[in-house]
């Protein structure tokens, strides 16, 4: 799994941040060599060459529908500090327990009577006043677990208790009914564990790269290729594309990232995000997409409102998702974006201007099908000690559900088995 969409991310200085990312992008390639039939259109295990490849474990004459709805998962690694993205500026032990990093309730954007927006989202703002972005607070899973490792595992898992190597968005993908190659795709280099599993995912680093790898020797591979699908529609046609230079990628490549009025911000979010919105407009059946940002364990350096990490990495995320949204046009209106991270911050700042692993977390969910411009979930309060978390209220899950239900119409019980989800409301 690829933890961070920029290469160049610094490691947080956390082991087991650290060794997280080593171990899953450990499984992410067994997976990947174990999982069967693979169509390799980037890098082999040893990661040189062109970014992307695909694991398929099925094949299908049946194309997604280009106008079908889009499910983009952005996952904020390294355990984001809720309590400063969204502020519970009433609860008078936010302050008492942060008297250095805590964002004064002067500097809040759309408070109600008790949170408000860390002012680095103002780029979201638009949305928010628009109804097409909510916070769900107090969300995680049920039990706390603050190792990075364990709870990216767990939370990407999302079936508490099972065995079985697959992650939620793979399961998705099982009850969805098209077969495109991109219906499931993860941009970055790994297959992440929410896609990990027996149905089809496509990773891809850069869709300006993606192309049929391990044809430069020779013409053996590509034969081999055309003539392992030639009696399939679709993977005939994803194969004779990849050969003729365009790959499944070809819609993509030719249209524009970005646009004039609203640039995406120079980083690897603001690239991923880029990525994500051709594909999409490209009409090519991506309908569940997985993007990463990293740099969020912030034991140090967060800082204040006027400088620090949390600053930063929050401007970033606003202004990639406010770029996002307005690059994709029309095609706006069939995506939904949710941010999840494995876990949230100790309410108490610590010396070094940070904070360290706690437990609930706040989760953002953008676009169509929102009931956005307002906070959903039951404060369970603060309390001023060393050792304090936030409670979780919303087990993450619930939220997951209102937006896979309500934009796919799928089986909750095939997607979280076991599940009995809680009401939100936060989804139409």
């Amino acid at each position: 799994m690829t933890i961070e969409t920029d290469p160049t991310t610094r490691a947080c200085g956390c082991p087991d941040y650290d060794e997280a990312r080593r171990a899953l992008s450990r499984r992410a390639v067994l997976g990947t060599a174990l999982a069967g039939g693979a169509l390799a259109l980037g890098p082999g295990l040893g990661g040189s060459g062109p970014r992307a490849y695909a694991v398929t474990g099925r094949t299908s004459s049946r194309l997604a529908p280009a106008t079908g709805n889009v499910l983009v998962l952005l996952s904020l690694r390294g355990a984001a500090d809720g309590l400063s993205l969204v502020v519970p500026h009433a609860d008078p032990a936010y302050y008492a327990a942060r008297p250095r990093i805590g964002i004064p309730h002067t500097a809040l954007l759309a408070p109600d009577a008790m949170f408000g927006l860390h002012p680095a989202l103002a780029p979201l703002l638009p949305m928010w006043n628009a109804g097409t972005l909510a916070a769900v607070h107090a969300t995680g899973m049920a039990t706390p677990n603050r190792s990075h490792f364990a709870a990216m595992e767990a939370i990407e898992d999302a079936a508490p208790g099972s065995t079985a190597r697959n992650g939620w968005l793979n399961r998705l993908l099982g009850e969805l009914p098209g077969a495109s190659p991109l219906q499931g795709t993860a941009i970055g280099n790994q297959v992440p564990t929410s896609l990990f599993g027996a149905n089809p995912a496509f990773v891809v680093g850069d869709v300006d790269d993606a192309e049929v790898a391990g044809t430069e020797e020779d013409g053996r591979r590509l034969a081999s290729l055309q003539h392992a699908w030639k009696g399939d529609r679709l993977m005939g046609r994803a194969v004779r594309d990849a050969i003729s230079g365009a790959s499944t990628f070809g819609a993509a490549r030719n249209l524009p990232a970005g646009t004039p009025t609203t640039p995406y911000p120079d980083s690897g979010l603001g690239k991923a995000l880029s990525d994500v919105s051709r594909i999409v407009r490209a009409g090519v059946g991506a309908e569940v997409v997985t993007v990463d940002q990293g740099d969020w364990d912030m034991h140090t350096d967060a800082g204040t409102v006027e400088w620090g990490d949390m600053r930063r990495n929050a401007g970033d995320l606003a202004a990639a998702i406010a770029a996002f949204f307005a690059d994709l046009g029309p095609a706006a209106d069939r995506v939904t974006l949710v941010t999840l991270s494995e876990f949230g911050r100790r309410v108490k700042e610590n010396d070094g201007y940070g904070t360290d692993h706690g437990f609930g977390n706040v989760m953002f969910v953008a676009g169509a099908g929102v009931r956005g411009g307002r906070y959903y979930g039951s404060w369970p309060g603060l309390t001023d000690s060393l050792d304090a978390d936030v409670l979780v209220t919303t087990d993450y899950r619930s939220v997951l559900t209102e937006v896979v239900t309500q934009r796919f119409g799928v089986s909750v019980a095939q997607v979280f088995p076991g599940f009995s989800p809680q009401p939100v409301g936060v989804m139409v």
